[in-house]
């Protein structure tokens, strides 16, 4: 079965949140609980050039949320099994084995599984699993009104765009092997080699 991923043009995001929106939303997430979040890194300087002040900054918008890795340190760490993978690759929580003990959510590089105090349970993106099964999209892509989101067999993903899928502010792929395929801003800076800052971790 072809594993599934998601593809991010950082060209097209605005920086919205519609895709934040829609999943919160459609899952009905409690305060303080957002799968998919949207950091804005920005960095530069302004330089003095006579009389003229130039400006040399950037800033661009990262849409993450579970990458559904293929070494994923949360199924690893999550002493109950509840944490799993499933034939298509998809990165799920048995919640009949989950005890809260939050393990997942601490070895997450990408804070994808996220405590809900009201069940004492993990939560995180299953990619619509219910969405899919009806033949639609997950509802953070078709929320996204710039379409900078989408989905499918990740070597398909890669295949039309790519295999890129470390850019500040985002961790060093190499430590969980993300499903996830990045079309970079022009000013993105590789994962490791920033020189700005997330302006907005308060939303993160």
């Amino acid at each position: 079965m072809d594993k599934l991923g998601f593809s991010f043009d950082q060209t097209l995001c605005n920086g919205c949140k519609a895709c934040s929106v829609a999943c919160k939303d459609k899952h009905d997430l409690p305060v303080g609980v957002t799968w998919r979040r949207v950091a804005e890194y920005t960095g530069g300087t302004w330089q003095q050039d006579g009389d003229t002040v130039v400006p040399n900054v950037f800033s661009y918008f990262t849409s993450m949320s579970c990458n559904h890795c293929e070494d994923p340190i949360c199924v690893k760490v999550c002493p109950t099994t509840a944490m799993h993978v499933g034939e298509d690759g998809i990165v799920s929580i048995d919640q009949d084995k989950c005890v809260g003990c939050r393990y997942c959510e601490w070895a997450c590089p990408y804070s994808a599984p996220q405590f809900d105090p009201s069940s004492g349970h993990m939560t995180k993106c299953d990619m619509c699993a219910d969405y899919r099964a009806e033949g639609e999209d997950p509802a953070c892509v078709a929320a996204c009104p710039s379409r900078a989101l989408g989905w499918g067999p990740i070597d398909e993903l890669r295949a039309e765009h790519g295999t890129l899928a470390g850019v500040e502010p985002l961790p060093d792929p190499a430590i969980t092997r993300p499903r996830l395929v990045i079309v970079p801003h022009r000013d993105a800076q590789p994962t490791g080699q920033g020189t700005g800052a997330i302006i907005n971790p308060e939303e993160l």
